[in-house]
């Protein structure tokens, strides 16, 4: 009998490009930790690219801040989107510089998108660039995350039907009316979608997104 087997009959599992350069980059600056004396070159690396998608104003200022922060530190490179402003303004005066117009984004460069919240996030509610952002990342298997009022976005793009969410109390119905299951929670996390309620959860919904992007 014939114990060879067909190549064509043997199914390798398909793993996103993106993930597997993603688990590339991290070997690699653990065989440099291990090296010692090469602090330099492993500062100088990053494990991709996360967007950030803040409003022109009135962006919810620790929602940005905090979770940047955290990407950051776990080795990611953030670039931030807005709409029709080199600089975005948050609630409470901080700054953004802006890196694309959201008209110009492509997903396919980012492991990831953030929308932030805050109460200029709504400027997205219905901002056909902001839902088609939503929903190509989701299809595209990217992270996909949201805090505050921004779950509403996802839920507008179509995403969050069936899936479970959470989001800050004012949008609990434009999240339900959309078949999404409201948890309450300060953050909830369903497949490669994150989201959170608020300014009170943006350390756990940093470090959330984090280890949903290094799975």
């Amino acid at each position: 009998m014939d114990e060879k087997v067909s190549a064509n009959r043997i199914n390798f599992p398909v793993v996103n490009s993106s993930r597997w350069n993603l688990i590339l980059k991290k070997e690699k600056l653990e065989k440099l930790s291990r090296k010692g004396g090469e602090t330099k070159e492993m500062e100088m690396q990053n494990l991709g690219k996360v967007l950030m998608v803040v409003a022109p104003q009135n962006f919810r200022d620790e929602e940005y801040q905090k979770p940047r922060q955290i990407l950051e530190q776990a080795g990611f490179e953030i670039e931030v989107a807005s709409k029709g402003v080199s600089e975005a303004v948050g609630m409470f005066g901080a700054k953004a510089r802006v890196d694309k117009d959201i008209t110009q984004v492509n997903v396919d460069d980012y492991l990831g998108v953030v929308f932030v919240g805050g109460t200029g996030a709504a400027v997205y509610f219905e901002d056909q660039n902001a839902l088609n952002l939503a929903k190509n990342a989701f299809e595209k298997g990217k992270v996909v995350g949201a805090i505050c009022i921004a779950p509403s976005i996802l839920a507008n793009a179509g995403i969050l039907e069936g899936k479970k969410a959470t989001v800050f109390f004012s949008e609990k119905e434009s999240l339900t009316t959309k078949g999404v299951q409201y948890t309450g929670e300060l953050v909830t996390v369903d497949g490669n979608i994150v989201t959170a309620n608020g300014p009170g959860a943006v350390e756990k919904f940093g470090k959330k997104i984090v280890e949903n992007l290094e799975r």
